[in-house]
């Protein structure tokens, strides 16, 4: 369907789908309520997930995985687990728009863990946008100017977690293929919430497992487009798009939900994506490939 378009053009497009995607999983997710705990409502996001991608197994098992990669994998698993735990208490507690701004923060912890655990180069210019995106998160948070709730707190804890997620998947798929990493992650999470999710388990309605059947097919696709979007396109063109979904998130806050509108979580916000932005498109200038020389 894009593809009379520029590649830049089509970068774009999946990228807004994405947040589309992504802003309807908040939707839904904000829309149960607090009635289920946190922990049961993503295990059964989960659990329908890895139902999804059971197709992908067969040939993602056949890789065969060392003691090394299978405690990475189970590492990322803890704390995946632990992050969406965090995430679905968040979603439920503080506004839509402060849950977007703040979950624009795991890439900068991802750059920053790079730096201190796998020796990647750390660029004064680079410390300068991870400075100027935790300025964004404090304008959003406002301390000693409004009441910091669990909920932020969860969601800060959440996007740590996320970051270290993430890095420790940039490690993964330097040793394993890509559906693993992705199936693994959803079965480790999946293991690691039943427990928690059991101790505290409420009988669902059909209502809200239709909802989470939402949020879990959403997401899938969400993943997806966003896929489809960095390879159509390079980073540094599809990540300012990300804003897009404080802009939405924030609409369907005050028209669905009656929140009210913070402009100081749009500044902030915005400080985060430029800061993200910046360090996505010094990423893409670094792995670019030298220049031929000339004959």
């Amino acid at each position: 369907m894009t593809a009379r378009f520029s590649p830049p053009v089509q970068g774009i497009f999946w990228m807004v789908v994405t947040g589309l995607m992504f802003v309807g999983v908040n939707i839904l997710v904000k829309t149960m309520g607090p009635r289920l705990p946190a922990a049961e409502a993503a295990f059964l996001r989960y659990a329908i997930g890895t139902v999804m991608l059971l197709p992908a197994m067969r040939s993602a098992f056949r890789h065969r995985m060392s003691l090394r990669l299978k405690s990475m994998f189970a590492i990322r698993g803890a704390v995946h687990t632990l992050a969406v735990i965090l995430w679905f208490y968040a979603m439920v507690h503080i506004p839509l728009a402060d849950m977007t701004a703040l979950n624009l923060m795991p890439p900068i912890y991802v750059t920053l863990g790079a730096a201190i655990f796998l020796g990647e180069a750390f660029a004064l210019r680079r410390l300068a946008a991870i400075l100027c995106a935790l300025a964004g998160a404090l304008i959003i948070l406002r301390p000693g100017f409004r009441e910091i709730s669990l909920g932020h707190i969860a969601m800060l804890c959440s996007s740590v977690c996320m970051g270290m997620s993430y890095l420790t998947a940039k490690r993964l798929t330097d040793q394993a293929p890509v559906n693993l990493v992705v199936v693994m992650l959803s079965v480790t999470v999946t293991l690691g919430l039943a427990p928690i999710a059991l101790a505290t388990w409420v009988t669902p309605s059909w209502y809200e497992m239709a909802l989470l059947l939402g949020v879990a097919a959403l997401a899938t696709a969400g993943h997806y487009s966003m896929t489809i979007a960095f390879r159509a396109a390079p980073v540094s063109i599809t990540q300012p798009v990300t804003f897009l979904q404080l802009v939405w998130a924030t609409l369907v806050g005050i028209t669905l939900f009656g929140e009210p509108l913070d402009p100081m979580v749009f500044f902030g916000g915005g400080i985060i994506v430029v800061a993200v932005s910046y360090i996505s498109w010094r990423e893409s200038r670094a792995k670019a490939p030298a220049p031929a020389p000339a004959t």
